[in-house]
């Protein structure tokens, strides 16, 4: 995301410089809609990410065995941020994600855990996601698509 800034000195409005600003690392939920949220959980590498993330934990991106590329990875955890369900923290190239339930629950009480319950009761359609059994050092750069 670019920010542009304008001079309004020499009345033409002219640019006098470009900063490039990083996406926030979650949304304010009180600025969400519940069909952005629904949506966020309408997809089954979500859902297992959902699921995974359930137990409160803090996971670095890296540390993800999910059965889809990189980039689409990065997709999914973009949508969840945008829809305010995760918090993504960057510390240095790395990037960790978690689950922001407490908050969630404030808004939208019992979707979570109905979200969870249902899960439970049809697995199937769900991605499986897990942890990786040893952190690699070639770990994914941190990318907070906006």
């Amino acid at each position: 995301m670019f920010v542009i800034r304008r001079s309004s000195n020499d009345g033409e409005g002219s640019i006098t410089g470009v900063v490039r600003t990083t996406p926030p690392d979650y949304r304010d939920l009180a600025e969400v809609e519940l069909a952005e949220v629904m949506h966020a959980l309408a997809d089954p590498v979500r859902l297992g990410l959902i699921r995974l993330l359930s137990n409160g934990d803090e996971v670095a991106w890296g540390q993800l065995d999910v059965p889809v590329a990189p980039s689409t990875l990065s997709y999914h955890l973009k949508v969840l941020r945008s829809a305010g369900l995760t918090r993504t923290r960057k510390e240095g190239t790395r990037c960790f994600v978690h689950l922001r339930t407490t908050e969630v629950d404030q808004i939208f009480p019992g979707l979570l855990d109905t979200t969870l319950t249902l899960m439970a009761h049809t697995p199937g359609g769900i991605v499986p996601v897990k942890l990786k059994s040893e952190n690699r050092t070639g770990e994914p750069a941190c990318r907070l698509a906006g």
